[in-house]
């Protein structure tokens, strides 16, 4: 398959930041990956089709995520977006911005815990980007750089304190490092992250850690949020997903070295989760990695 190429951005060494406003009839930027981390917001862009890794959907009137992680591939495709006047605000900055311990102080913790989310792509909702809108709408006319640069903190702050922002990449997609969690439930993130194309058992998870598979499913769903088989089945779907891109390797091949026993069953999974079939994702994505 074709890669992507790193984007060189225009973010200096002696900036802390790099911000453009753009207002454009259409998107045309391919597919890309960077170091630095970016928040974009898209005004006027219903129907504008977003992918972030394996995350590929249609976005509102209104858009903002945050992308950081220097694997994760990003862009934006026209789709059913029929607006000739699409506003875009974007600011890049390094991963080093906070450098130090500065982001290890308890002021920064929340700010810190969504850097580290933002590793698969962070969305926010409409009601946050309403109650952040008038320091997007400003930063950028901004003329005193301190000044601004404060107001991107401020962003950052307001941004981090969202308890409805979204996850938007699969883990097994965007490759990122795992967050810190209990010993118990990393023990068992660590052996399906091993073990995904195989058959795994509930009852073998819970006497891995001691407890009955009753237990075991109430306290996995209390940590995690999730219940055990959609998790295993988004762990074997972003397996697959990586694959699709980065491989020449035949969909059932595929379907089946991630843990599917069965062709029709995965592409309809598939489908439910990514709002497209394996061949439909695989051609997406060599339609749109281009050198960049």
């Amino acid at each position: 398959m074709s890669e992507v190429l790193n984007e060189i951005t225009p973010l200096s060494e002696k900036d802390c930041f790099y911000i453009v406003e753009r207002h454009k009839s259409e998107f045309t930027y391919p597919l890309h990956q960077h170091k630095e981390f970016e928040l974009n917001f898209i005004e006027h862009g219903e129907g504008v089709r977003r992918i972030v890794g394996d995350s590929v959907e249609p976005i509102g009137e209104y858009d903002l995520v945050l992308i950081g992680g220097e694997n994760l591939e990003h862009g934006w495709e026209q789709g059913a977006c029929k607006n000739k006047d699409i506003r875009e605000i974007t600011i890049q900055f390094p991963p080093d911005i906070f450098s130090g311990s500065l982001l290890a102080k308890n002021q920064f913790n929340s700010i810190r815990k969504m850097l580290l989310r933002a590793e698969h792509g962070l969305a926010f909702s409409h009601q946050t980007i309403m109650k952040v809108y008038h320091v997007i709408d400003t930063i950028s006319l901004e003329n005193e750089r301190f000044t601004q640069f404060l107001k991107f903190l401020f962003l950052l702050n307001q941004l981090s304190q969202a308890e409805d922002s979204r996850v938007l990449a699969s883990g097994s997609f965007a490759k990122s490092d795992k967050p810190a969690e209990s010993r118990r439930v990393q023990k068992v993130k660590d052996y399906i992250d091993a073990h995904s194309g195989e058959e795994i058992r509930q009852s073998d998870l819970a006497e891995m850690i001691g407890m009955t598979p009753s237990a075991f499913s109430r306290f996995f769903k209390l940590r995690t949020g999730r219940t055990l088989s959609d998790y295993i089945i988004d762990i074997k779907l972003g397996n697959a997903a990586r694959q699709l891109v980065d491989t020449t390797r035949n969909i059932s091949e595929i379907c089946y070295d991630c843990g599917f026993n069965n062709l029709s069953n995965f592409n309809r999974m598939f489908k439910a989760k990514r709002g497209m079939t394996p061949r439909e994702f695989r051609a997406m994505y060599k339609k749109s990695k281009v050198i960049v």
